[in-house]
């Protein structure tokens, strides 16, 4: 794992209701992000990124299904007017919406739903990254579909958020942007797959979020 520039990373309160750092206000306020982080390898093979979430959250793996699911992703990537990457696509044809150490919760379209998640995404634009961008919080980053927009995946149950900055025409390498709840923002140079495992299995740092457990809850 690398970092860029060395970690600056702020002490991590054990109350994580007290006040942001000064080092996370001052993130906040000039647009910088803390950081940018880099796995050693970009995984960029869905099933590869998949099998390393697997064996980082061994509890995930009795709720795989038997088959993948059939999702119409032409209906959300229509709606949405981009192609999602391919990680998180074949992770929900495999697995339902899970919540990983009782904090973060990973969503996904639910076969025939896909018009509901389109629109809970939608309104997280409009109301969340947008409220961000306009009271510049958001380092910078609009709401999708400006160019490079923000787009959420996952969010904890603490106001954290993940999200994909949509940079480029390739979505497998789009960058993971974390929104933490106390103000400090980062980058994780792979895809959301990958992160989740690195996340789980300690091998990134996890500026501003708390360490997550490995139990899995399905919704």
């Amino acid at each position: 794992m690398s970092t860029v520039p060395p970690p600056c990373r702020p002490d991590e309160p054990s109350d994580r209701s007290s006040s942001p750092t000064a080092h996370e206000q001052s993130a906040a306020v000039t647009d910088d992000p803390i950081g940018t982080q880099a796995p050693a390898r970009r995984i960029t093979d869905p099933d590869e990124a998949i099998a390393a979430l697997e064996r980082a959250v061994p509890e995930l793996l009795p709720h795989r299904r038997p088959e993948p699911a059939v999702l119409d992703w032409a209906v959300i990537e229509d709606g949405l007017g981009i192609t999602l990457p391919s990680d998180y696509k074949r992770l929900a044809e495999w697995y339902p919406t899970f919540v990983l150490g009782d904090f973060l919760l990973v969503a996904f379209p639910d076969p025939g739903e896909e018009h509901d998640w389109l629109r809970g995404i939608r309104n997280e634009l409009e109301g969340t990254v947008q409220a961000w961008w306009e009271a510049d919080m958001s380092i910078g980053l609009r709401p999708h579909p400006a160019p490079g927009g923000l787009l959420p995946w996952a969010e904890s149950n603490e106001g954290d958020k993940l999200l994909w900055t949509t940079d480029g025409t390739d979505p497998r390498q789009w960058p993971v942007t974390v929104a933490s709840r106390n103000g400090g923002w980062w980058h994780y140079e792979g895809g959301a797959v990958q992160f989740l495992a690195e996340y789980c299995d300690g091998g990134l740092e996890p500026w501003g979020l708390p360490p997550v457990g490995r139990d899995v809850i399905l919704l």
